[in-house]
């Protein structure tokens, strides 16, 4: 249909007319927050989870489960089929880097200085970005319209180097 039913900002009556005069105009989420068409922008280092399969062998079942279970992100499952401790399958999402879990295996190793079951560690070299777009733009493309930004900002940075090293 024509007509939504969109927000009304003024009524007329039968036989009344409405002149309006408009400016669009286009400016920098930096010049004022009305401009920036990301709502929320996050990120959080990628989480690195590897089972010691030989420190796991010396485990009870009893102490495998108590490992999942003190995992609040349920970072970990035991196989139904082997009892074996696995990663469970979106865990690189909710890993939160818990004290928890290092706590419970201090306490079922026999010496302080043996190897962790698990560890669940930062990447340094991956990370997990999220962005949420106020609609304006779709999320892809505000991504891509940052990164040529920061293409031509680096690409000043650089000359703006070589200028001071030619000095």
């Amino acid at each position: 249909s024509s007509h939504d039913a969109g927000i009304s900002i003024v009524k007329i009556g039968p036989g009344q007319h409405l002149k309006l005069k408009g400016v669009a105009r286009m400016g920098i989420g930096k010049e004022h927050a009305k401009w920036t068409p990301v709502a929320v922008a996050t990120y959080r280092f990628y989480p690195e989870i590897n089972i010691n399969e030989e420190a796991c062998a010396t485990l009870t079942q009893d102490q495998k489960q108590q490992l999942v279970d003190v995992c609040p992100d349920r970072i970990l499952e035991l196989d139904e089929v082997s009892g074996r401790l696995v990663v469970s399958e979106y865990a690189w999402e909710t890993a939160t880097f818990t004290e928890d879990l290092k706590v419970t295996q201090s306490e079922m190793k026999h010496k302080a200085e043996d190897d962790d079951f698990v560890t669940v560690e930062h990447s340094t070299n991956r990370f997990i970005f999220a962005v949420e777009g106020t609609g304006a733009m779709d999320a892809e493309e505000i991504l891509m319209s940052s990164l040529r930004v920061l293409k031509d900002r680096l690409n000043y940075l650089a000359t703006v180097v070589e200028q001071v090293k030619d000095m």
